[in-house]
């Protein structure tokens, strides 16, 4: 037999109150909560199979080390995507000038025209490996 409204209704306000703010956790489950967001951020999704219960406060400070520097690897890489991406981009809009836009703007419009970013610059940059926002006013 299923649940009625008003019993989920009394689990799901339950559930909610026993979460607990960060001052509230111990230090331990504040390095789980670390933990699993710099593995998200290393390596792009949540850690999956990783029982940390038993980890110690040493534990987990290793794994940080291990963690930051792939964040710092994947950042240099990115970064130096991205300038090689800048300079693609510039040389290609530099081409279109030479061989008939009237100035950057057109060219600008032309390549957008034939993206399929829509008109959106930030898609755009996402489509080319530009940084991000790349077209913003400066």
């Amino acid at each position: 037999m299923g649940f009625t409204v008003k019993q989920r209704e009394q689990t799901m306000n339950a559930a909610i109150t026993e979460f607990k703010s960060w001052e509230q956790l111990t230090v331990l489950e504040q390095m789980q909560s670390q933990y699993w967001d710099m593995y998200k951020d290393a390596y792009g999704v949540r850690p999956r199979g990783i029982d940390t219960s038993d980890w110690t406060e040493a534990d987990f400070e290793r794994e940080f080390e291990v963690l930051g520097q792939t964040i710092d690897a994947n950042i240099n890489e990115r970064e130096a995507a991205e300038r090689d991406s800048v300079v693609k981009f510039e040389a290609r809009v530099t081409e279109l000038v030479r061989i008939g836009a009237k100035d950057r703007e057109t060219a600008l419009r032309w390549i957008m025209d034939s993206s399929g970013a829509g008109g959106d610059w930030e898609y755009f940059c996402f489509l080319n490996g530009l940084p991000y926002r790349y077209f913003a006013a400066k």
